[in-house]
């Protein structure tokens, strides 16, 4: 099978699944694309979330289109993109049917409070898989090298953008600018 019906298959699949959007369907490219087919390795993976946070457009769109791109060239960009948002947008109108004809029901309000719920629950698992390919450069670092392993450069710029985003409201702009600029101080 060639490269981009591959993606287009793999990102159809993971577009079908995405419910709670962007950051909740990061963990399962990361699954797909770093741990089950090995496309991509951490490093990469992490360079390619950083990449789709910073550019226009959502975040699974932008991270499927940057994996295509990377395993496939324009193909397999456009075979992943196509594959991921594809699936959305079939559940998409199907769900709005759906909720069109019992949006009155205690029922179908029970879950949506329970899908809510698994939706946070996958919004932070992206955000601690992010955070372990950022300071420990893997998405499971182990338990033995915690402190060993950790980036301390990464947890510096990390906690002083937190810290001047929260405490001065610096413009997010701004803030990737200059943690752009420590990090080529820093790591070259």
């Amino acid at each position: 099978m060639n490269a981009a019906l591959t993606l287009f298959l793999a990102f159809t699949k993971i577009g079908l699944l995405s419910i709670g959007g962007g950051y909740a369907i990061i963990p399962l490219i990361h699954e797909r694309v770093v741990e089950q087919a090995a496309w991509v390795s951490e490093q990469v993976f992490a360079d390619i979330i950083t990449i789709s946070q910073m550019t226009p457009g959502p975040l699974a769109v932008n991270t499927s289109t940057f994996v295509g791109l990377w395993i496939g060239g324009v193909p397999g960009a456009l075979a992943a993109t196509l594959g991921a948002v594809l699936g959305g947008v079939i559940l998409s109108l199907l769900l709005y049917r759906f909720f069109e004809k019992y949006r009155f029901s205690a029922y179908v309000n029970s879950m949506l409070e329970g899908l809510k719920s698994a939706s946070l629950g996958l919004i932070v698992s992206a955000a601690v898989t992010i955070l372990l390919l950022a300071f420990y450069g893997s998405g499971s670092p182990g338990l033995h090298n915690l402190l060993s392993g950790l980036n301390w450069a990464a947890l510096l710029i990390f906690s002083a953008s937190m810290l001047a985003l929260r405490k001065w409201r610096l413009n997010p702009l701004l803030i990737i600018l200059l943690s752009g600029l420590a990090g080529v101080v820093v790591y070259t």
